[in-house]
């Protein structure tokens, strides 16, 4: 490894992360209170990491205020990525159809504006047959035909409102970097640091548990059976045994942050608070990132670019 700048003392590797192509979208997901938002989000964006094993990938974006919400009840911004237009509908198609329409209070709105958006998925009305003939299609805004489109459908609690299309467009996915440290402990501060601010800037997501994956993967493995495997060079267990092993000395701890966002300006800026708020806890030793030398996606996002090359 080689040193290209400091920042708050750390070393931050000259390299960067490689990102790919993906389609994203953002739902505001309303309720009666805080704890079923929440909930609702919760479970719409489970199973839901890497598309190496999942549909999908998908996080909690914000918690939206009542006052900021289309019904005035408080919500829950998610947002969930997939490879094409298609597999991304198929995947909210069935998430909100099991995790939202089904938990108690909630409504669907569209989170991502038509202006923004590359398409629109007719989700809302893929969902409306759940009503059995006696759902109910309804307009809200001003001016009839800016108006937004939405959808009753009776449901034994009450009705459930989705609206009818959401905005979906060309999206970065697979910003990532990784926080070295000496222990465990000060590499999972600085780690859960790092996500507490990214979660400050709009249309990004970290989709692993908690943002924070302990188990990085490489592309392919000794077994032919499998797409990805563990990231053996940044394995500190391994770092004496292994020829290749990019474990600087002193590292005995290493989590990667990963990030998808509706923009590569989003991404980057992302990663920069991230790595920001990482290098100012003690014990942090390293940043560096995770690339497969361009071949995995067009996105090269430069780690000195996103923090300023201070």
């Amino acid at each position: 490894m080689e040193v290209s700048f400091k920042l708050n003392g750390v070393e931050i590797e000259d390299t960067f992360a490689e990102g790919f192509g993906m389609w994203g979208t953002r739902l505001i997901i309303t309720a009666a209170s805080r704890k079923w938002a929440n909930t609702a989000a919760a479970e719409m964006t489970g199973f839901a990491t890497s598309v190496i094993a999942c549909d999908c990938e998908a996080g909690v974006e914000a918690e939206i205020p009542p006052e900021e919400s289309l019904d005035g009840r408080p919500g829950t911004a998610v947002m969930v990525f997939g490879f094409s237009a298609k597999k991304l509908a198929t995947a909210l198609l069935n998430r909100l159809g099991q995790c939202v329409l089904t938990c108690p209070t909630t409504a669907v709105f569209n989170g991502l504006p038509e202006e923004m958006a590359d398409a629109m998925i007719d989700v809302g009305k893929s969902v409306r047959f759940f009503g059995d003939g006696y759902q109910v299609k309804m307009r809200m805004g001003d001016g009839w035909e800016a108006r937004q489109r939405f959808w009753r459908i009776p449901v034994m609690e009450g009705e459930f409102l989705v609206e009818e299309k959401v905005g979906a467009k060309k999206a970065v996915a697979g910003g990532n970097f990784l926080v070295m440290g000496e222990t465990e402990a000060a590499t999972l501060e600085a780690s859960e640091r790092a996500i507490e601010a990214i979660h400050s800037v709009p249309y990004v997501i970290t989709p692993f548990p908690g943002g924070l994956c302990r188990s990085g993967s490489k592309v392919g493995s000794t077994y032919a059976f499998l797409r990805a495997s563990t990231n053996t060079p940044f394995c500190p267990a391994i770092k004496h045994s292994l020829k290749d092993s990019q474990v600087p000395e002193g590292v005995n701890s290493v989590l990667e942050v990963i990030l998808n966002g509706l923009d590569e300006p989003s991404v980057k800026k992302a990663m920069g608070v991230g790595i920001e708020a990482a290098t100012k806890v003690e014990g942090v030793k390293w940043i560096t990132a995770v690339n497969f030398g361009g071949k995995l996606g067009k996105y090269q996002l430069h780690l000195k670019d996103c923090v300023g090359g201070s």
